[in-house]
C-alpha cells in the first residue's frame, strides 16, 4: 500500500477560503483536496463540492464545504481489500492515516493509483474486451446546451463528465474540471437573466474526444484512461479518427461509456 499511495499530498486547512481552494483545483487539476488541521485529517473537498458553490457563497471556508471521506486507509491495508472498499463506497479516493486511532495524514490513494498498479503488475481482467463492461445507457448533453443545464445533469446523475452530442454524433466531452477551469461561477438561478447569461457547452467542452470501441481490450482502455488522466471514456462505432491523433474521433456513433471504476472492478471481482 505504501508503494501505491501518494505521500504528503497537497492539503488545505479548515480555514482556507473556498476561492483559494477553487484556484488550486483550477491550476493543479486535482480531483480531491484533503482538508487538515495541524496535519490531522478533517475532511476532503472534491470537484463536485466546488461546482456546488454559488457566487454568493464563495467566501466560506473549507470546513463549510468539505465532506467526510467515505473510506479511510492505513499504510498496512491490503490493496485489493482497499480497492473493493473504495468501489463499494462509490468514491474515487481514500486518505491514508497512520492508524485508526491516529488521524495524522500520511498520504492519499486514488482509483487511478490502484488501477495503475494492477495494470502493470500482470493481473488479468475478468473481461478481455470492453463489450462485457460497457454501460450502454449514457447520460449526454448537446453542444448548444447551457452550462447550467450540464451542472444539473451532473448533479442528478452523479457523473463527472458527459459526452457532447451534435446531430446524434458524439463530438466532444465536458467534465467538471472543464467547467471549473472556464471560471464560470455557479449562479443561484433565481432569475431568467442568470439563466440567459450562462455560457454554452461548445465554449467549454474538449474536442475531439478520446474514444474506444467495444472490441478494445480492457487493459488497453485502462492504459488510455491513465495516459490521458480521464475518468471515463466514450465507447463508439464508426469513428472518424483525427489523422495525427488516432485515438481521437471528430465524430462517431456513441454506443456506451466505460469508467475507471468499471475497469477496476474487472480486476478485483
Amino acid at each position: 500500500m505504501e508503494k501505491v499511495m501518494t505521500p504528503d499530498p497537497v492539503t488545505v486547512s479548515v480555514d482556507t477560503h473556498a476561492t483559494k481552494v477553487r484556484s488550486i483545483f483550477r491550476e493543479e487539476g486535482f480531483r480531491t483536496i484533503l482538508v487538515v488541521s495541524e496535519n490531522r485529517l478533517q475532511g476532503a473537498v472534491t470537484r463536485g463540492d466546488m461546482m456546488n458553490i454559488s457566487s454568493t457563497k464563495s467566501n466560506i471556508a473549507a470546513r463549510g464545504i468539505m465532506e467526510k471521506p467515505r473510506v479511510i486507509a492505513t499504510p498496512d491495508m491490503d490493496l485489493i481489500h482497499l480497492a473493493q472498499e473504495i468501489m463499494k463506497a462509490g468514491t474515487v479516493y481514500a486518505p491514508v492515516v497512520e492508524s485508526p486511532d491516529n488521524m495524522h495524514l500520511v498520504g492519499i490513494v486514488t482509483v487511478a493509483d490502484i488501477l495503475r498498479k494492477f495494470l502493470y503488475n500482470g493481473l488479468q481482467p475478468d473481461h478481455e474486451t470492453l463489450e462485457g463492461i460497457v454501460t450502454s445507457n449514457v447520460v449526454t448533453c448537446n453542444y448548444n446546451d447551457l452550462i447550467s443545464h450540464v451542472w444539473n445533469r451532473m448533479d442528478e446523475s452523479g457523473y463527472s463528465g458527459l459526452p457532447v452530442m451534435k446531430d446524434d454524433k458524439i463530438i466532444g466531452i465536458i467534465t467538471r474540471m472543464d467547467i471549473i477551469r472556464s471560471r464560470h461561477v455557479r449562479m443561484g438561478f433565481e432569475s431568467d437573466s442568470e439563466m440567459q447569461g450562462s455560457i454554452k457547452v461548445e465554449k467549454v467542452m474538449k474536442t475531439p474526444p478520446v474514444v474506444v470501441t467495444p472490441q478494445t481490450p480492457t487493459s488497453e482502455a485502462g492504459e488510455i484512461i491513465l495516459e490521458y488522466d480521464i475518468g471515463r471514456i466514450p465507447v463508439v462505432e464508426n469513428p472518424v479518427y483525427v489523422k495525427r491523433e488516432p485515438r481521437r474521433a471528430k465524430e462517431a456513433d456513441l454506443v456506451g461509456i466505460v469508467s475507471r471504476e468499471d475497469i477496476l472492478w474487472s480486476y478485483i471481482r
